[in-house]
Formats: structure tokens, C-alpha cells, sequence
């Protein structure tokens, strides 16, 4: 059968001589499997279509439940940027390696398509990357079933006493519960209201929001706690990051 769809590469790899294989997120079918013939060739007509990022109309064959094959593809949005700029690159591969590898096929639809094109946008315009990429993260682990709790307190359901974050046991928790969670992260009030603000946004309507440092790093160890425990992942493209970070890259 043969499909016509609009998708964003998240992963691209050799696959003998000449080709290449891709994982698309497309917009009405999840994530697919595509290879491309030739792909590896200096005068293939399909190269582009394969770099990580790029955001297109794919036409494939597919038998079965194996790979699809590209037949003709058209680039709509080439995010080259992403690709150019070393900082940028390692943003947008955590993006796409998290999408990736924290949902199955079926858990991908639509909206998480818009999720990602708007997360690449935001990147290429310039937006601070941190901020957008853990409200990418909040929008994966809604997603994926594991929503924090950032209203009340998650073992009595306190919303009028200071709060800590706890991962284990799935959101806030006030001082009167700190017992139940030992490792609960003391946050600012400016820390919940942002994680409260990450909640409800969807990425399509985030602007340029002005962070303070102590915040952003309180932010970091809240959204990082919370995927180790809910997703368990170990991602290259986070330890990239991490690399990034310690080094001031």
C-alpha cells in the first residue's frame, strides 16, 4: 500500500552499502520505519530527506508489517540549523531521541507531532533551549501516562503549606508529609509555578520566558528525578548534554 504523509525524521542510520533507514514522527500515522534506497550515494535524489530533523511529505510503500520504502519525498521545513550549531544539535537530538525511545508506536499521534515541530521551532528561533526542551519533557510524560501531581500535596492533599517535589511518589509534598519521601527536593514558590505553567502550556503557545538561574537549575533536577523514575531511560543524547553542561560548551 502506498502512504503519503507528513512527518519529522527523529533517527536516521547506515543500512548496507548505499542506504539508509528512518524513523519518522508523522502527523496521522505514529512513528514508521522508512528506508531509503541509495540514500548514501552523493547524487541521491532522496539525501535529504534522511537528516535528523528535517520535517517533510513522505511517500512510502509497505507491505505487511516490515519497513516502508521511500518513493518520492518533498522537504517542507529543513531545520539546517539545528544541525549546524553544536549546542542547538545536542538540544534537538535529546528532543527527538526522547520522543523516540519513551513512547511505542501507537502512543504517538498527532499531537505529539505538534509537540515536536513546535519544539524544533522554538529551538531554531532562538528561545531558551533549556526552558523549552522541559516543557517538551512535561508534554512526554503526560503523554506517556505520568503527569505529575503540582496542585496538592500527593499523600494528604494539602494545597496551603509549602511544597517539595517529590518523584517517587509523583508530584508535591508539603512539609507535613516531608517523611513520606526523605529525597523530596526542596523547590522555590517561582520553581511550582513554573512546573504548574508547564502543566497546561502546550508547546505551540510557548514565548520567550525570562528564568532566573537558581530556578532553571531547581527546574533540571525536578524534570530529570521524574524521567528516571517514571521512564527509566538512558539516553546518549543526555549525557551529551550533561557533557554540555559541565564544560560550558
Amino acid at each position: 500500500m502506498l502512504y503519503r504523509v507528513e512527518g519529522i525524521v527523529i533517527r536516521s542510520m547506515d543500512y548496507g552499502e548505499g542506504n539508509k533507514i528512518i524513523t519518522v514522527c508523522t502527523k496521522t500515522h505514529g512513528k514508521v520505519g522508512v528506508l531509503v534506497r541509495g540514500a548514501k550515494k552523493v547524487k541521491s535524489r532522496h539525501a535529504a530527506m534522511t537528516q535528523l530533523f528535517t520535517y517533510g511529505e513522505f511517500m512510502y510503500f509497505k507491505s505487511g508489517q516490515g519497513l516502508g520504502t521511500l518513493n518520492q519525498g518533498e522537504i517542507l521545513e529543513s531545520h539546517h540549523v539545528l544541525r549546524e550549531q553544536l549546542h542547538l544539535t545536542a538540544y534537538a537530538s535529546y528532543a527527538a531521541e526522547l520522543l523516540d525511545r519513551g513512547l511505542e508506536e501507537g502512543e504517538v499521534g498527532g499531537y505529539l507531532f505538534e509537540q515536536l515541530h513546535a519544539c524544533l521551532q522554538a529551538l531554531e528561533q532562538g528561545k531558551d533551549p533549556q526552558i523549552t526542551i522541559h516543557l517538551y519533557e512535561m508534554k512526554i510524560l503526560q503523554s506517556a501516562g505520568y503527569s505529575p501531581e503540582l496542585l496538592t500535596c500527593v499523600s494528604c492533599g494539602r494545597d496551603d503549606a509549602p511544597m517539595l517535589f517529590s518523584s517517587r511518589l509523583g508530584g508535591t509534598l508539603c512539609i507535613h508529609c516531608q517523611n513520606r519521601d526523605p529525597a523530596a527536593l526542596a523547590i522555590s514558590e517561582g520553581t511550582l509555578k513554573l512546573l504548574r505553567l508547564f502543566d497546561r502550556m502546550d508547546m505551540r503557545r510557548l514565548g520567550n520566558i525570562d528564568v532566573k538561574p537558581a530556578t532553571k537549575v531547581q527546574m533540571k533536577q525536578c524534570m530529570r528525578s521524574f524521567l528516571d523514575v517514571h521512564l527509566g531511560l538512558n539516553l546518549k543524547s543526555q549525557n551529551f548534554l550533561d557533557q554540555m553542561d559541565k564544560y560550558n560548551i
